[in-house]
């Protein structure tokens, strides 16, 4: 979902903390996932906190580990980096769909665990999960 397109509960505000931790870090006014994500770590909040204080202060995400978005030029990070020839490891395919049974789609998080299981990449399990048609919810920033 586009910046834009988001609807911010009311009375949202910048954490301070977090947007201390994460304006020297900006590429080209733009927040890289892996970025985000490690500033959470460093300060012990919540990923969610981090994507919400980027939302408010109205700076986008990019770079998403799976590949979904912020690939400037592509429409998916996947096309960019070539994933379409990689091998597939036995199972993955099978894992991602037992992994989307239970609701009909599938987690960020999931997929970084199936990512690290199988020893791939994370980008390539979202072009796999792409691929088969799986819907990919819940970012651990907010970002879809």
């Amino acid at each position: 979902m586009a910046l834009e397109d988001k609807k911010l509960p009311p009375g949202l505000e910048a954490d301070e903390r977090v947007a201390a931790a994460i304006s020297p870090r900006l590429e080209d006014g733009l927040l890289p996932c892996s970025v985000a994500l490690a500033v959470a770590e460093e300060i012990a909040c919540p990923p969610i906190m981090v994507g919400q204080t980027a939302d408010v202060l109205a700076i986008r995400l990019t770079s998403c580990q799976l590949g979904l978005f912020g690939y400037p030029g592509h429409t998916k990070g996947w096309e960019a980096a070539g994933i379409a020839e990689l091998p597939v490891p036995a199972g993955l395919e099978q894992a991602l769909g037992e992994g989307r049974k239970e609701r009909g789609d599938i987690g960020c998080l999931e997929l970084w665990r199936l990512a690290e299981r199988f020893s791939v990449s994370r980008i390539h399990v979202g072009y796999l999960a792409d691929r088969l048609g799986i819907r990919i919810r819940r970012c651990q920033l907010g970002a879809f």
